[in-house]
């Protein structure tokens, strides 16, 4: 099959202008990968009317029912792994073993909300008036919009629809335009599982043609989005008053390595944090600030383990990184190694591979980039791809100084032995994410997730028990006997 539909209603349904976009696989531009609805305002308000008028009676089902289509859509999303896996990896590009791993954890995500949310409840509070009780109840909100990324197809859009159906809402979902069959996928599952008609709409198309339509419409009660920070200010701008929002955007992670760290084992959490997707995460490693007198190791090291990692297509064995997701994505990360080759010395890598296994796709060398000033652009902007930066740092001090003076604080990193390094880099780093040891990329379904600074709009975290706040109101009771 290579038509898709939109999902209004219950119904697979033609896009209203009859028009349909093309998406193509980006290891090899000569495979199509589907036809997909090129929706409009007008699919976007049925959309909406379908949400709003389903709202009602799935507000009133029982949580445990509401948790029953959750965990008969994981089980189908486990039934079907093995083809959604591939088509993950044919329409953005990650190796299958990640894809693969995506699929998993989406139906993981399923099952942790289908559990959470029936105990998402609210307080008693203690009253000097003996005939009074007064607690709080934890109500959902109506209409959500979802807006997702193509870089997690899956994994990104279940964290947002999962503790918003548990908690009563209902959702129209507008994938990528460029990662549009899983989304597809998504509403497969949750048809699967029994999710009443209007519960989850789909809706497909270009962001241009459907995104104000979606997130200024004033029966849409809260947006939740990951994507980059220009488009989520758009996005907040664009929005009611009263309708809340949650906006996950970008990231310029730092990965320090101090000068007792393990430096192959700081290697192996660049190369993993910084070219695993191809650099495509918001969490993935961008900067590297080494202290000096181990920067040389350090950097020989790195390019040493640069120099075999495997480059094609990523439905074949053994794959390391895939091609870039999109034209726009491959073009934007060439513009950055011109723009890097004029601001510092490029170590290794930053080819764009045309060879026979990559001449149909957009396949890049990583790069690895040495003598970076920290004001440097390609220090400073989010990239989205395979690119280092690494930076020199003369202590502990330098490290976080340099770490923290970005516009942005998602995930940030050290390599170290030291008990005090640790403690303090935990209390020191301006980040929602901190890791010891590990890449700065990953996060658990059961903790939150988010960002400091321009990273993340609001308090409101995505995954974890936490994950359930966005998505609902709290109302107070005074009840009296």
């Amino acid at each position: 099959m290579t038509e898709y539909r939109n999902f209004i209603a219950g119904e697979w349904c033609a896009a209203a202008s009859g028009q349909s976009f093309e998406r193509r696989n980006p290891a090899d531009e000569r495979e199509l990968v589907g036809r997909f609805a090129a929706s409009d305002a007008r699919d976007v308000q049925a959309a909406i009317s379908s949400a709003s008028a389903a709202f009602p009676a799935w507000r009133a089902l029982a949580p445990a029912k509401r948790a029953q289509v959750l965990t008969r859509a994981a089980a189908w999303l486990d039934a079907h792994a093995a083809d959604l896996a591939r088509d993950l990896t044919r329409e953005m590009g990650k190796p299958l073993a990640l894809a693969q791993d995506e699929i998993a954890r989406t139906a993981q995500t399923f099952r942790f909300y289908a559990v959470e949310g029936q105990t998402h409840t609210g307080e008693t509070f203690p009253s000097d008036d003996p005939d009074m009780v007064v607690y709080s109840q934890r109500e959902p909100l109506g209409v959500v919009a979802v807006i997702s990324p193509w870089n997690f197809p899956a994994s990104i859009p279940a964290r947002k629809i999962a503790p918003a159906l548990i908690t009563g809402n209902t959702v129209v979902f507008k994938p990528s335009s460029d990662a549009p069959l899983t989304g597809v996928h998504l509403a497969e599952a949750l048809a699967a599982g029994g999710a009443p008609a209007g519960v989850l709409n789909l809706v497909t198309g270009r962001a241009g043609d459907v995104g104000s339509a979606l997130t200024a419409a004033p029966e849409v009660r809260a947006v939740t989005f990951t994507g980059s920070t220009a488009a989520g200010e758009q996005i907040h701008r664009s929005v009611a008053f009263t309708t809340r929002t949650q906006m996950e955007l970008g990231g310029k992670n730092p990965l320090i390595v101090m000068e007792d760290a393990d430096l192959d084992q700081a290697v192996d959490l660049a190369v993993k944090g910084g070219f695993s997707l191809t650099g495509q995460a918001c969490t993935g490693t961008s900067r590297i600030l080494v202290v000096k007198q181990v920067r040389a190791a350090f950097v020989e090291k790195l390019l040493a383990r640069m120099a075999k990692l495997k480059i094609a297509n990523g439905l074949q064995a053994g794959v390391d990184l895939g091609p870039l997701a999109t034209r726009k994505q491959y073009e934007t990360v060439l513009r950055y190694l011109e723009i890097g080759k004029q601001e510092a010395k490029l170590a290794a890598g930053g080819r764009a591979l045309t060879g026979p296994d990559h001449e149909h796709g957009f396949f890049v060398e990583p790069a690895v980039f040495t003598d970076v000033s920290p004001h440097a652009r390609i220090a400073q902007e989010e990239i989205f791809g395979p690119v280092l930066a690494v930076i020199d740092v003369d202590g502990y001090q330098d490290a976080i100084a340099k770490a923290n003076d970005t516009p942005y604080g998602l995930s940030a990193a050290i390599a170290t032995r030291n008990p005090r390094y640790v403690h303090d880099f935990c209390r020191d780093i301006q980040s929602g994410t901190v890791k010891v040891n590990r890449t700065t990329t990953g996060n658990l379904t059961n903790a939150p997730f988010g960002g400091y600074k321009a990273s993340s709009s609001s308090g409101f975290r995505e995954s974890g028990r936490v994950g359930l706040d966005f998505f609902t109101q709290t109302k107070t009771v005074y009840r009296a006997f």
